[in-house]
């Protein structure tokens, strides 16, 4: 059976392959990117864009660039790339880079870290 692993969906639906890969390759490219979907959970579907790229492909200058978009409030945009001369490997890097950066953008956004999204607490009234 061909289950799709959690967090697949999610770049399933919003992952554009731009040059160097083939549309044949985008099941693979998913199945290698869905560690990503279970960190982007939080944000609606709707909010998040994604395109990954190659350049060079087997050559001496190979590269791998992954963009993300995220509208949420803001547009974010996040970029994570590789020069890994194996493809497998350069996809792995990328989503662990793009993983990285989404965690340090929540992070920011987070009210304990962030002392203006706090809410406080109103005093209670003499009386």
């Amino acid at each position: 059976m061909n289950a799709i692993p959690e967090g697949a969906s999610v770049i399933a639906q919003r992952l554009h392959l731009a040059a160097g890969f083939h549309s044949s390759e985008r099941d693979w490219v998913v199945d290698r990117l869905a560690a990503l979907g279970s960190r982007l959970r939080s944000y609606r579907d709707d909010e998040i864009e994604l395109e990954i790229s190659l350049k060079d492909r087997e050559g001496a200058e190979q590269r791998v660039v992954m963009q993300c978009w995220i509208n949420h409030g803001h547009r974010l945009h996040l970029v994570a790339t590789s020069s890994q001369r194996e493809l497998p490997a350069a996809l792995n890097e990328v989503r662990d880079e793009l993983i990285r950066q989404v965690g340090e953008t929540k992070t920011r956004t987070e009210p304990r870290s962030n002392r203006a999204l706090r809410s406080v607490p109103t005093p209670p009234e003499l009386g």
